[in-house]
């Protein structure tokens, strides 16, 4: 897993950074590749595009890898830096237009207007996507990184840091929404002989490649903002928990973590200071339950990863026993704006109790799939219609699923809601990681429901019964009514079942799995009547259609 992606190895040796360029540079190509873009050919864009550079003797243009652009559905995506022009579904045989629009460059040209997908986004955590080479830490540190970390050791006190996260407002953005300022207090006063921080880069949510991207786009900030958090925490070890399915992103962390290193930036005496902080990566094999803070824990210890009861909590009692501080990736890739630029700023944006930004992944029947990142508040319909283009094809909005298999579905009829912690708790979802999957006429929300719980039963670790067991009695009740089998009393059935294994079960895997099936329940009840009584699937998605009714 440490050697290079095969995809990505053609293009090394043309990728040239504005810092490495020699002379002054009139313009710059900048092209996006992450992990979407470069399955269709991105790193042969890159190539092509120096080999032309070159050919036409423009000695003042560079041509440079970036990460993520967020305007997945388009890509490959290729962004002329200086105007802003973006050319979209880009062939390696076909930048001819590329080149010579960087050739008629000029110094007095202006950035162009790029949308509503880009021009409503509020970028905090991905302030460096499309920017910066994530391979490149001179690149990095020209933009200012590092510069966080170097002024909170000399600077500040642990508690001087802790006290700016707190004021900040900032709330874990794994899932659960705790907040990150008292989350670091409790690890910093616990007593232990070593302590530690991880980020959870798991993100197993279908739909969900928010942590993927960032990992992949700006692997150096979140190196910064771990280091940062531990120095507030008094801890002198680190981990990266990262599944395997990433490859790209696994890539330039580790080669992101060598290169801190060499630097002084990870290791003993960080920055020339006393400060010693270092980093490791730790692979997991695709359990999703290993999102779950202790089963993780028992990953990282070389166990099998299955969640424990709580008290005792990871912040007192976590790695090897000891003191440990786990957020996410996007968590850490907000603390070093938020040192930088002060917590009222932060505090500043958002909503209610829901303060700052927060990155989607939309994702299903909408135009602009992609990565996104909007203060929260902002409503449903804008993320949905304005950054999002709308529903493929012109077709009836549905309903949109956020909070991954134990998040839920909420309907048209909140499409004006603003988005933050409460309000969609308040309809019986919630911001889970951020994965926001877009659904139209033509789905089926019983099968969804089905869909969600299926993930579940496979996923469940069977060290609780609740889970182990309730979970695949719920599918198969889900399944007898998307054939037509089912009763009234078995969707009674269904419903204690549900409100019992989310009472019962160990872990936020099995307390979760019944709220696709109450979301749905909730708003679409009439979709499982027509499937019990009338023996039909009104979107025609089940097995049981009219025509079979007819025939």
């Amino acid at each position: 897993m440490s050697e290079m992606p095969a995809a990505a190895r053609p293009v090394r040796r043309r990728v040239v950074t504005e810092e490495l360029h020699e002379g002054p540079i009139r313009a710059s190509a900048y092209v996006c590749e992450a992990a979407s873009c470069m399955s269709a050919q991105a790193a042969e864009i890159t190539a092509r595009l120096g080999e032309l550079v070159a050919e036409s003797g423009l000695g003042d243009v560079t041509v440079k890898r970036v990460g993520c652009l967020g305007l997945c559905a388009a890509g490959p995506l290729v962004e002329i830096a200086q105007t802003g022009q973006l050319f979209e579904r880009v062939r390696p045989d076909d930048v001819d237009g590329i080149v010579a629009a960087l050739r008629d460059v000029k110094p007095t040209d202006e950035r162009r207007p790029q949308g509503p997908f880009f021009e409503k986004q509020m970028r905090v955590a991905t302030e460096n996507f499309g920017l910066v080479d994530p391979e490149s830490l001179d690149d990095y540190v020209g933009r200012g990184g590092y510069e966080t970390l170097r002024r909170v050791l000399a600077d500040m006190t642990s508690a001087e840091v802790r006290d700016e996260i707190t004021r900040s407002g900032l709330r874990g953005r794994g899932g659960a929404g705790y907040p990150t300022g008292l989350k670091w207090t409790t690890v910093a006063k616990a007593q232990g002989s070593q302590k530690y921080v991880i980020c959870n880069a798991d993100e197993g949510d279908p739909g969900a490649f928010m942590d993927r991207s960032v990992l992949e786009s700006d692997p150096y900030r979140i190196l910064e903002g771990m280091a940062i958090a531990a120095f507030a925490v008094h801890a002198t070890e680190g981990y990266v928990y990262c599944r395997a399915e990433y490859p790209l992103a696994v890539y330039r962390l580790r080669a992101a973590i060598r290169s801190a290193q060499r630097a002084g930036f990870l290791g003993a005496g960080i920055a020339d200071t006393s400060f010693n902080f270092d980093i490791q990566v730790r692979l997991g094999a695709g359990a999703f339950v290993c999102g779950e803070e202790t089963a993780l824990i028992a990953s990282v210890e070389g166990r099998r990863g299955t969640p424990r009861p709580r008290p005792p909590y990871p912040a007192v009692s976590g790695l090897w026993g000891q003191p440990t501080l786990i957020n996410n990736v996007e968590t850490f890739a907000n603390v070093p704006a938020i040192l930088r630029r002060g917590a009222e700023w932060y505090a500043s944006i958002g909503h209610g109790k829901s303060r700052g930004t927060k990155v989607f992944a939309l994702a299903g029947r909408i135009v602009n799939t992609g990565l996104v990142e909007v203060p929260m508040g902002m409503t449903l319909r804008e993320i949905v219609y304005d950054i999002g283009g709308g529903i493929i094809g012109g077709r009836p909005f549905k309903a949109v699923q956020t909070g991954g298999p134990s998040g839920g579905c909420i309907p048209a009829q909140f499409l004006d809601m603003e988005v933050d912690y409460e309000s969609l708790i308040e309809v019986g979802s919630f911001i889970g990681s951020g994965g926001l999957i877009v659904m139209d006429d033509t789905s089926c929300m019983v099968d969804v429901a089905k869909y969600f719980q299926d993930f579940c039963r496979d996923e469940s670790c069977g060290k609780c019964t609740p889970c182990r067991v309730g979970t695949t009695q719920m599918w198969m009740l889900l399944d007898q009514i998307t054939r037509g089998e089912a009763t009234l009393d078995d969707l009674a059935t269904l419903e204690r079942l549900a409100a019992i294994v989310q009472k019962t079960a160990l872990c936020g895997l099995g307390q979760g799995a019944p709220n696709p099936i109450f979301s749905t329940l909730r708003y679409f009840r009439d979709e499982y009547m027509a499937h019990i009584v009338d023996r039909v699937c009104p979107a025609g998605v089940c097995a049981i259609t009219p025509v079979e009714v007819m025939a």
